[in-house]
């Protein structure tokens, strides 16, 4: 969709002019459900518009999350079919691009700042001309800082964080800027705003990503004795884990089996290639790419287990959607899904993660962790009321 004659743009009273800022939608995975939901729930009450660079169609993606958008902007830059999927198609050259792709976010959005009342970020921070909102998932920018506090193990230096360096001279907020009076920060873990409050000084409220609850008519005792892996198919997923971790509890004599359930961005094919030929080599592993909505829901509602192995997870959006399903949520005892998995379904290395799915199915007991408390309405309306206050 065009962009708007922003310039002549007249709200009505009460309404204002929200930029919702997401770097892309190609990696399809819970920062974007984020950002379309963000979309949906401040659409009602003021004229939204979306800035980003993506291949992805956001109406697309939103039926395959289930979200209405409505009436929706769309603000890319020119050219930028092409230059999202060169992106794309370089990112196993280039390494992580997210703080990359927010400056160019910043720059598309600086050429149209003056017609906008707010910016609500949902990719992480930014330096930003006017006021705003700030959703962080995890800080993109900082990393070296990160690295010498020893808040991120994933930052080992080198070429990548010296690039980051880079993109945060030209993006990032200074130290202690994110709050200042012209910014609400928000993250979507306790663990994450920890990481924040280090990196910048400043610990954001905390709002949980929006998960439903997934209305399930099979009954405990009628589900499978199986195990569903939920997300991208990228190596910090760790999905190659997952299929070792029941090849595992195979060797030890269980009959488990395992749907790995995910999509595959162009940026990280290889990967996902290597996923679908070891899955074939397996006839107790399926791999499902791109699954709808409604049959990703019927394999959570048919099998009793959620695995997730990446560790330091930020929130977890698909161990939130295997409480929502009424699975029991297996992930690792690290990052923001602590404060989704019970301690006792929590693991430290691929041999605990087996200790724990044997133990789960030896038991045989269903979760008793409410299925609901990361509603959806929950969240639009903590977004909606962060914009008032920040409008105010």
């Amino acid at each position: 969709m065009q962009a708007p004659e922003l310039s002549v743009f007249k709200p009505t009273v009460g309404m204002a002019r929200v930029a919702v800022l997401h770097n892309t939608l190609d990696f399809q995975g819970g920062a974007d459900a984020v950002c379309l939901q963000t979309c949906a729930a401040l659409a009602a009450d003021h004229a939204v518009t979306l800035f980003t660079i993506s291949e992805t169609d956001p109406e697309a993606l939103a039926t395959r999350f289930g979200v209405s958008l409505g009436e929706l902007t769309v603000v890319t830059p020119r050219g930028n079919g092409p230059l999202a999927k060169t992106l794309s198609a370089a990112a196993p050259w280039t390494g992580p691009q997210l703080a990359f792709r927010s400056v160019l976010l910043r720059r598309l959005f600086a050429r149209h700042a003056d017609g906008f009342d707010l910016a609500v970020s949902t990719a992480n921070e930014l330096a930003l001309p006017l006021p705003s909102v700030q959703f962080i998932h995890y800080p993109q920018f900082r990393e070296r800082r990160r690295r010498w506090l020893g808040v991120d193990p994933d930052a080992t230096g080198g070429p990548s964080e010296w690039l980051n360096e880079c993109w945060s001279r030209l993006a990032a907020p200074a130290a202690g800027e994110p709050a200042n009076e012209n910014t609400l920060l928000l993250a979507n873990s306790a663990w994450t705003a920890d990481v924040v409050d280090d990196t910048y000084g400043v610990r954001p409220a905390v709002v949980h990503p929006p998960v439903d609850q997934i209305d399930c008519s099979t009954s405990w005792a009628e589900r499978e004795d199986g195990i569903v892996a939920v997300g991208r198919l990228a190596p910090d997923k760790r999905v190659m884990e997952a299929i070792a971790v029941v090849d595992a509890l195979r060797e030890r004599g269980y009959d488990s089996h395992l749907h790995v359930v995910g999509s595959a961005p162009r940026s990280y094919r290889r990967y996902a290639e290597k996923v679908a030929e070891t899955a074939a080599r397996r006839e107790y592993v399926t791999l499902e790419r791109d699954a709808s909505r409604s049959r990703l829901e019927t394999l959570l509602c048919s099998h009793r287990y959620g695995l997730n192995m990446k560790p330091r997870e930020h929130f977890g959006m698909a161990v939130a959607e295997y409480a929502a399903a009424g699975m029991v949520a297996i992930a690792p005892d690290s990052g923001g899904q602590r404060e989704i998995v019970d301690a006792s379904h929590r693991f430290d290395s691929l041999s605990g993660a087996v200790d724990c799915l044997a133990d789960a199915i030896d038991s045989g007991e269903p979760p008793t962790a409410s299925r609901d408390r990361f509603a959806s309405e929950r969240f639009r309306a903590a977004m909606r009321g962060a914009v008032a206050r920040a409008i105010d």
